[in-house]
């Protein structure tokens, strides 16, 4: 994830540390921690543990391999994490390879060059930090600075954010590549489309190419020490890449090595604008919950590991905390939505969370922002909140997981890596990629739960089984390779519903690729899936194929967009699809899902005109709330946001228990008339304890101090308890005894 802040270099004097052979592994077994040892919550930090930022996680991510990291590994490691290592791959402090200190040779020919000459630089390092085009020598130094990071104990490898500019294209090295890539010279990607297009496939390969190496790399040293040495890949989503006009190789890490990725979603990649009904605006959940979906997709065909990002700030300092709330509301509401996975990075950069400064909420109803605001802590209600959704989303894989309030569902978006190929001159593709946007918004503004689908993910056995209502343009986009539509024709003919909507002008379709080289003569790749699916290759309309339909329209998606019954248009096409095959159709203007106790919904903006608000009825407790309070009605408005727990839902136990908690609990241990726990924290943070009881409580102890009566309270059946949180464990004791 960017961070435009450079970190300050810890001076440190000597310091040689031998590599324990991945003994957190066996301290987590032995401890018998079982959700520490699946390692379901991680954050990055380029800094060492201290006191503000004594997250109740699992992994610490060490960023960054520099002097300074073997410090800052054993400092998060005398604390109790599994610690890991994160590091760039596209950018870094690495001047020791630029200037030639690693192999002899200077390497600033391969820094991401544009046509007017000039660098693509990184953040606030701009000055010394550019984007890497890598030649295979980047990959060799890349490895042997992972090499640093597993000798000093590193379990596990995080390679972040492999990017190649869509705009760039025109350093020395570039050009060398190509030559020997395609075998021809080099041609300046704004010349053609033709161009643009070999340009991003020839940046797609380097990236993955180097990812490899590295991948390679890490598992020859862990063969070499008898032990597996996991390698993800830190990335944002294939949506975002494309709508940031960044090529990076995402689906294809899997096949040289990747063992997962980490989903980098968050406010700063979510509230990038969209056009939908002739609207351009943000749509933070919207598009954050198609991006985390991208993402669950990606690793579904190979059952790889994927974490969800979460950040509860964002890259862009200029924000209120106010925005920053909110907008982390609707992020994390959307990852939980997204129900296969149940691992996440609660966030990046805790430092700059809790220790970092931004406007107050700037101003009052009715006035206008302030100029120049002041800058605050993290309030203390935020801070709460935090740690009772972190200590929620630990708890996250549930058994009993199913929709409560949704429209029809198993439908998907088929979307290619090579949508990151068509972003720039001489003809990029839809500004606000509404070639995506155009065809999922119309289903997710009214309730369904639309997926993303990896079009190079489909031939695998079984991928395509799950979906019975499928949308597919070529309009900004391409199928790799003939065997897609081989796949899809067979999903089709077995009772799938496909909907095609391209009007056949991406200037695109005329780039040498399989569909009109060698045998094949087709002037555009649909032309060759109508082919493979038995129907005439410009048919427009519905047609029988098997067991399944297929629905073509003759429009552009991305223009679609621009117009306000445009999504109608797009909806009324999926209805008819949907029809033929007997789906039931169904819309709603609100999403909730149930995860065991927990309750995740969101009510819709833009949704069904005049429909009235979902109302939930029971017992929850609000945990986007800082005070845990207790409702009996939750109503779904537009643009609102819950994470719930169900208090009726039925109880693991009828002694006490801790049921929702702003700190780290540990310990929990019921006894004749009396109930205790550990608890820990971000330090100069308020906790905030809820237990499940029956009983009224005679006193509360903590840390072997009386709390006053005020600090505590019963409501139903539960006791609800507040006190400072510590980053030092405290006894926490609940006397029932008279």
């Amino acid at each position: 994830m960017k961070q435009h802040h450079a970190a300050a270099v810890l001076a440190i004097t000597s310091l040689l540390l031998a590599r324990p052979l991945f003994a957190q592994d066996v301290a987590a077994d032995k401890d018998g921690n079982a959700r520490r040892n699946q390692q379901r919550l991680s954050f990055q930090s380029n800094r060492p543990w201290s006191p503000r930022v004594n997250l109740n996680a699992d992994v610490a991510m060490v960023y960054g391999i520099d002097p300074s990291m073997p410090a800052r590994l054993d400092s998060w490691r005398q604390h109790g994490y599994l610690v890991q290592v994160m590091t760039g791959v596209a950018w870094g402090s690495y001047q020791d390879y630029l200037d030639g200190n690693f192999d002899g040779q200077r390497h600033w020919d391969e820094a991401q060059q544009f046509k007017n000459g000039q660098l693509r630089l990184h953040g606030d390092m701009a000055r010394i930090t550019p984007y890497i085009s890598p030649k295979a020598a980047y990959g060799h130094f890349l490895s042997s600075r992972v090499q640093q990071a597993l000798d000093a104990g590193a379990g596990a490898i995080y390679l972040e954010e492999p990017e190649y500019w869509a705009a760039t294209g025109w350093s020395d090295n570039f050009k060398r590549e190509w030559k020997s890539y395609y075998g021809e010279y080099w041609q300046a990607p704004d010349s053609s489309p033709d161009a643009q297009y070999r340009a991003s496939k020839l940046k797609y390969y380097l990236y993955r190419r180097t990812l490899g190496q590295i991948f390679d790399s890490v598992k020859q040293y862990g063969r070499a020490h008898d032990a597996t040495i996991p390698c993800y890949v830190a990335t944002h989503s294939l949506i975002n890449y494309a709508h940031w006009d960044i090529v990076s190789p995402e689906s294809s890490l899997i096949d040289v090595g990747a063992d997962g990725y980490i989903a980098q979603v968050w406010t700063g990649t979510a509230r990038a604008l969209n056009v939908y009904e002739g609207r351009l605006k943000e749509r933070t959940f919207s598009t954050a919950f198609l991006e985390y979906g991208a993402m669950q997709n990606l690793v579904r065909a190979s059952g790889r590991r994927v974490w969800y990002l979460n950040d509860p700030v964002e890259d862009n300092p200029r924000h209120t905390w106010k925005d920053y709330r909110t907008n982390w509301e609707s992020t994390l509401t959307a990852s939980l939505l997204n129900s296969e996975v149940w691992r996440f990075e609660i966030m990046p950069w805790p430092d700059r969370i809790f220790n970092g400064k931004h406007p107050a909420d700037s101003s009052a109803a009715g006035q206008a922002p302030q100029t120049n605001p002041d800058k605050v802590g993290i309030p203390q209600p935020y801070a709460t909140e935090l740690q009772a959704v972190i200590s929620a989303l630990g708890d996250m894989k549930q058994a009993n997981v199913r929709w409560e309030v949704s429209g029809t569902r198993n439908v998907g978006v088929l979307v290619s890596d090579t949508m990151m190929f068509e972003r720039a001159a001489p003809h990029p593709s839809d500004a606000n990629l509404g070639s995506f946007f155009g065809l999922a918004l119309p289903l997710l503004q009214r309730g369904l739960p639309v997926e993303p689908v990896q079009i190079e993910s489909a031939t695998a056995p079984g991928f395509l089984a799950r979906y019975k209502l499928l949308l597919l343009t070529y309009e900004g986009q391409k199928p790799p390779t003939p065997q897609f539509h081989i796949a899809l024709a067979k999903w089709v003919r077995a009772g799938g519903a496909l909907v095609v909507v391209d009007n056949d002008d991406d200037p695109y379709n005329a780039v040498r690729e399989w569909w009109n080289t060698s045998s094949n003569f087709y002037a555009t790749p649909r032309q060759h899936l109508f082919a493979a699916l038995g129907i005439p290759k410009d048919a427009s309309g519905m047609f029988k194929v098997g067991s399944g339909v297929v629905v073509s329209a003759r429009l552009s998606p991305a223009a679609s967009t621009y117009q306000q019954d445009g999504d109608a248009a797009i909806r009324k096409l999926a209805r008819q699809a949907a029809a033929a095959v007997h789906l039931q159709w169904n819309e709603t203007n609100a999403l909730v899902l149930r995860r065991g106790p927990y309750i995740v919904a969101a009510g819709l903006d833009e949704s069904i005109p005049g429909a009235k608000p979902r109302v939930l009825h029971g017992h929850f407790i609000d945990l986007f709330h800082a005070d845990l309070p207790i409702l009996t009605t939750v109503t779904l408005a537009p643009n609102s946001r819950f994470l719930l727990v169900d208090l009726d839902a039925p109880p693991a136990s009828s002694t006490p228990t801790v049921i929702a908690a702003a700190c780290r609990v540990r310990e929990e241990h019921a006894s004749a008339g009396k109930f205790n726990f550990l608890a820990d924290g971000i330090a100069d943070t308020n906790a905030v304890v809820r237990i499940r009881t029956q009983r009224n409580p005679t006193r509360v102890l903590v840390a072997g101090k009386p709390l006053s009566r005020e600090d505590y309270d019963r409501n139903g059946d539960t006791l609800r308890i507040r006190f400072p949180n510590s980053a030092e464990s405290v006894p926490v004791e609940v006397d029932f005894t008279r």
